[in-house]
């Protein structure tokens, strides 16, 4: 392994820093010639994707207020609250009304209607079940509702979209500008999802030892995968072009194209790259390509399909995308095109020399 300096500022002390410390690396002092001339500096935010409490959010009637209040001291992520929450939000839009009004028959018809009119798919249905049962049973103690009881669903057995290195390769060769294409490509080298990758900080690249952090991933879990040389090489001169104090894909915002206007207004942003901007240059390119199943996501898919065809373990390819259930990782069995190839070898092999 080439000896490569321990982080993208050539800092050789890259521990894990507490939120406070993270937060004064962006009012540090320091020599770039961006530096900003007011004595107050902006708080940065590290989140890729933003989620208001739902407590903060102006409540139609007093019990969805309740609900926003038990939802945060049940659920510490506010993705988690706001997704229940938006929940009885739906259903109070669709029945119009107070939620606590509401009877049992008129719930039983709105799950139909959202199963077999709006042809909802069985997660979403499964949460806006979740969501209405904290409220009627949870919280308002309706126990004698057996509405619960009737639902079933059952997940269908869809197989995600992989595309092949050579289809990998040409999309991000379609990709023009370096500053999107590098994001791009640390998520398929590394297997990443959209909001971890953006979320990357000076802080969570250890390059002498080769390593990425990921922090606070799905499910408020962290972990670590290796970074190849070359992607931290390309990782450190993305970086010295805008010099962030403290993100590594911070947001390019609107204004003047020229270099040093793009490089200006990126290290002075407050937010990452929003992650908009990817799923919107993924949606073009492949209409352009004529690949109508690829999406961002799907270089994460690739990744696990690619290593997985290469030899790695299972167990590997769980550990680095982070799935806690090795069920989860073992929907790539079916798509490993060795795999495939090796069955039909065999069933070759078999059909040979049976009479005709």
């Amino acid at each position: 392994m080439n000896n490569i300096h321990s982080s993208l500022t050539g800092n050789r002390n890259f521990q894990n820093p507490s939120a406070h410390q993270r937060q004064d690396s962006a009012s540090r002092p320091g020599s770039n010639q961006w530096q900003r001339k007011s004595s107050v500096s902006p708080v940065i935010t590290t989140a890729a994707r933003r989620y208001a409490n739902p407590v903060d959010y102006r409540h139609p009637y007093d019990s969805m207020a309740r609900f926003a209040q038990f939802l945060a001291l049940h659920y510490d992520a506010n993705r988690t609250r706001h997704a229940y929450y938006r929940q009885l939000r739906l259903l109070h839009e669709h029945l119009g009304g107070d939620p606590e009004t509401f009877s049992e028959t008129q719930l039983r018809d709105y799950f139909l209607f959202v199963k077999l009119q709006k042809h909802w798919q069985p997660k979403s249905i499964r949460q806006a079940v979740a969501a209405a049962r904290m409220f009627y049973l949870r919280l308002l103690g309706r126990s004698d509702w057996s509405v619960f009881s009737q639902i079933r669903t059952r997940d269908h057995d869809h197989l995600p979209a992989v595309l092949t290195r050579r289809q990998v390769h040409e999309l991000l060769s379609h990709i023009r500008l370096r500053r999107y294409r590098t994001p791009l490509k640390l998520i398929y080298c590394c297997g990443l999802r959209l909001s971890e990758c953006l979320g990357l900080t000076i802080h969570d690249i250890l390059g002498r030892e080769n390593k990425l952090f990921i922090r606070d991933g799905k499910g408020h879990r962290d972990r670590v995968v290796p970074l190849p040389t070359c992607l931290y090489l390309e990782l450190r001169a993305y970086w010295s072009f805008h010099r962030h104090p403290l993100l590594i894909f911070p947001n390019v915002g609107r204004g003047d194209n020229h270099p040093q206007a793009v490089a200006r207004r990126m290290h002075e942003a407050t937010s990452p790259m929003p992650c908009s901007s990817l799923q919107r240059l993924i949606l073009l390119a492949r209409a352009q390509l004529n690949l109508p199943a690829a999406s961002l996501h799907s270089l994460r898919h690739s990744f696990a399909t690619h290593l997985l065809e290469a030899g790695a373990h299972l167990h590997t390819i769980q550990r680095l995308l982070g799935h806690r259930q090795i069920t989860t990782t073992m929907i790539y069995l079916h798509l490993t095109h060795q795999s495939s190839q090796d069955a039909l070898r065999l069933m070759d092999e078999l059909c040979r020399g049976l009479p005709r």
